[in-house]
């Protein structure tokens, strides 16, 4: 049997210091997308989740909590393999900072870089910002608060250890220089080098004293190991890397794509590739940088009652449009938007009425005019049809290509517009005409043009919509998995003695756009 080529596919390990937010689910959803779409290529496919279980942060919470910090993580981890599970997210592991078949391996990490001479004790003073869980320099503070997140920092001091990020600050330059895949989207690569960079990089403190939930330095145990050294190496953890076992690290490593969010670009654009040159491994491939879903007033935040949670949206409208809004509201380059009015204006507009209205009537009108058996394929009679194919596959041309790029919100656009020219297809072609008129060839082929168009928007939109995507193709009487793959979507002549169901079923029922709505406001402010 032929090796399939592997990706492997990592989002970051999350922070539970609080329920789950839309803005999580997707970072999640995109990470299963992609996946979903390279298993889909023929890719042996391996997903990575999890979360960063350690740090003052959470000692606090769980304190606040009356639990001890393990049991609050417990309890924590099961609500997020809880919601994963609820969203269909095909993960493959789900690492935990606090199992030992991660803790161990940071302790060995961290000797190392003690051995190496790239960490080095000494004392850190400086502006605290807890929420962040990072340090920063009077001159990087914005108006005195914290650069990344606007809250207050706090002036500490400590004996610490440190990184020497110095001594790697030429040669990740040089890896920027060399590859340009690296840094998804680009400019993000020009941020980390005009605002840390060039400016001086610091040294990274590395362990803290001051609390204790966290990983022990095996040679100095008063000290923990710091954040971002024990996060950050989950990605290598997981695979089993420095264990008994390498057989997962010798596989899939280095990753092919890891995905994150802005927030938390510096740590993996220079402090991670950092610590990998000085493990002497291979940098992962591409790191996708990908922006926030906003709200009208800024960020969501409870205190400003802004606050949407996935769990709502999927019991109310179905996993399915709640996956497809999120991932199309957030383009590559720039922040997305989350309104009760968009979401139900998208679900109305493009859900049922482009999508579901073109299936409803495709059924209809195969039923009404051929008993529900697809006709067969008998090329192109007429301009109409030979135009609509071309179009029809470089568009899909131009989606693959966007899913290649992990442009996925513009590669729905893409779908869309093959939906919305499918769609015309029917005003063009008149079926209704060519029946009255007998135009039985012409007849035979536009229902059959409108099949084979559903088959392939049902495939394109498989990564992202599965649920829909069978449904699709069950209401189609496709079931023939060789009509199943992407490798089908170059053909036109393959479906065969194939009846449609007798009743197209709604994908979507359209809402009431004033009651969704206030739905929506309501549950956020909840």
């Amino acid at each position: 049997m032929e090796n399939k080529a592997k990706f492997y596919i990592t989002t970051p390990i999350y922070y539970p210091s609080g329920k789950f937010h839309i803005g999580t689910a997707y970072t999640t959803t995109l990470a299963d997308t992609i996946k979903r779409y390279k298993t889909l290529r023929g890719y042996d496919a391996y997903l990575l989740t999890g979360t960063d279980e350690h740090g003052q942060k959470i000692q606090t919470v769980a304190e606040k909590n009356n639990k001890t910090p393990q049991e609050y993580v417990d309890a924590m981890a099961e609500e997020a393999k809880k919601l994963w599970k609820e969203m269909d997210i095909q993960y493959d592991d789900f690492i935990r900072t606090t199992e030992p078949r991660h803790t161990k391996i940071v302790q060995k990490i961290f000797d190392r870089f003690m051995e190496t001479g790239d960490i080095y004790k000494g004392n850190y003073e400086g502006w605290y910002c807890m929420p962040c869980e990072t340090y920063f320099t009077k001159t990087q503070l914005v108006d005195g608060r914290c650069p990344d997140c606007g809250r207050e920092v706090h002036l500490m001091k400590e004996e610490a250890y440190f990184f020497n990020m110095k001594k790697y600050a030429d040669r990740l330059l040089k890896y920027y220089d060399e590859h340009v895949e690296f840094v998804k989207p680009e400019y993000r690569k020009t941020e980390m080098i005009n605002n840390f960079i060039k400016p001086g990089l610091e040294d990274l403190c590395v362990s803290r004293t001051s609390f204790d939930w966290g990983v022990k330095v095996l040679k100095d145990p008063k000290h923990i190991v710091y954040v971002w050294l024990d996060a950050l190496t989950n990605y290598l953890t997981a695979l089993g890397y420095m264990s008994d076992d390498e057989t997962l690290f010798k596989k899939y490593w280095p990753a092919d794509l890891q995905i994150v969010g802005k927030d938390i670009a510096r740590f993996h654009l220079i402090y991670w590739p950092i610590f990998l040159m000085a493990l002497d491994l291979p940098l992962p491939k591409t790191i996708l940088v990908h922006n926030w879903i906003m709200m009208k007033d800024g960020k969501m935040s409870k205190s400003k009652g802004n606050v949407i949670y996935p769990e709502a949206l999927i019991e109310r409208y179905g996993l399915d449009a709640t996956k497809y809004y999120l991932l199309r509201e957030v383009p590559e380059a720039q922040d997305g938007l989350f309104t009760p009015e968009g979401f139900v204006e998208r679900y109305n507009s493009n859900l049922c009425n482009d999508l579901g209205n073109l299936l409803n009537r495709t059924v209809a009108m195969c039923n009404k005019y051929f008993d529900g058996v697809v006709p067969q394929y008998n090329g192109t009679p007429n301009e109409i049809d030979l135009e609509f194919e071309k179009f029809t596959q470089e568009q899909i041309k131009k989606i693959e290509q966007l899913y290649d790029e992990y442009n996925i919100s513009i590669a729905l656009q893409e779908v869309w517009v093959l939906i919305s020219r499918t769609n015309k297809y029917i005003d063009e072609t008149l079926p209704w005409v060519l029946a009255k008129e007998k135009q039985i060839e012409k007849l035979e082929s536009t229902i059959y043009h409108l099949i084979e168009n559903l088959r392939k928007i049902a495939l394109v939109l498989l990564p992202v919509m599965g649920n829909t995507s069978k449904e699709i193709l069950r209401q189609l009487g496709i079931d023939n998995s060789n009509l199943k793959t992407w490798e089908s979507l170059t053909k036109y002549n393959q479906i065969t003695k194939t009846k449609v169901i007798q009743k197209g079923e709604p994908l979507f029922m359209r809402l009431n756009t004033e009651e969704e709505i206030d739905y929506i406001k309501k549950d956020m402010k909840s």
